[in-house]
């Protein structure tokens, strides 16, 4: 049966960030995920947590200068230290919030820079950040060109290379099924590929192409579902979508599958 949880970062945009937790309790998850925790204490977000009966399941690392249109630093050259403390940073939160993965932003490709040299400083870093981590699981996410212009890592296939080379058996694959039909397409296969074996330490769905709710769109997730059942995978599905309206009144696709209140 999946277990879904609610992007707090897309999702109950009409309350607060410390009131979507509530949001998301009172609808019926009992796990969330977000982009960055860093603007509010960890104690602050432990508490929201606890008290609303949450799990935490995902954050990012940070990404360097978000505001100015940064979108990472893994594969940056000359932004080692940086990165080095955004990964102690994260782990930090992490343990603070009991989360057991971070996503690892590749980055933008400068313009004109060589692939091949932004590729070996990628494995580097994510080699060493998977060398700090311990239980911690860190992921690699490929994201479509058309919502990240520029992003460095974009299909399935590059990142599972890439997890491979560097061999780190808490390095995984976050695989947003969103991004995947925009670039590749053929996802239950994809799903068949990639999945069993614990490859992928992830998955995150939306609507496509407008990035609405799941039931919105030219992808039939019922039958992607019941296929991600079939092969096993027991981890959170993240529900990384702009609600059309209110998030509440959005959540039709989810009544099947929400924490029942006793």
């Amino acid at each position: 049966m999946p277990r879904f949880a609610a992007n707090l970062s897309m999702m109950y945009g009409e309350h607060a960030f410390l009131e979507r937790f509530a949001a998301a309790a009172a609808d019926g998850f009992e796990a969330v995920e977000y982009l960055f925790p860093y603007e509010h204490p960890a104690v602050e977000l432990a508490a929201r947590l606890a008290g609303h009966g949450l799990r935490q399941v995902l954050f990012n690392a940070p990404p360097g200068d978000w505001a100015a249109g940064e979108r990472g630093l893994a594969c940056l050259p000359g932004r080692e230290d940086e990165f080095r403390r955004g990964i102690a940073q994260a782990i930090e939160y992490a343990q603070a919030l009991g989360c057991p993965r971070v996503h690892v932003m590749a980055g933008l490709a400068p313009a004109g820079a060589d692939r091949a040299a932004l590729r070996a400083t990628y494995v580097q870093r994510l080699a060493w950040a998977a060398a700090q981590a311990g239980a911690l699981q860190f992921l690699i996410e490929p994201i479509n060109s058309r919502d990240i212009p520029g992003f460095f890592l974009n299909r399935q296939d590059e990142a599972h290379a890439v997890v491979a080379e560097v061999g780190a058996p808490n390095l995984k694959v976050q695989m947003d099924l969103y991004h995947c039909q925009i670039v590749e397409g053929d996802l239950a296969m994809k799903l068949r590929q990639y999945l069993p074996g614990g490859r992928v330490g992830h998955l995150q769905i939306a609507g496509v192409p407008e990035r609405h709710e799941p039931d919105r769109g030219e992808v039939h997730y019922p039958y992607l579902f019941a296929l991600i059942d079939e092969l096993g995978y027991d981890g959170f599905i993240g529900a990384e979508y702009r609600p059309r309206a209110g998030t509440s009144a959005g959540l039709g696709w989810f009544q099947p599958w929400k924490r029942k209140t006793p």
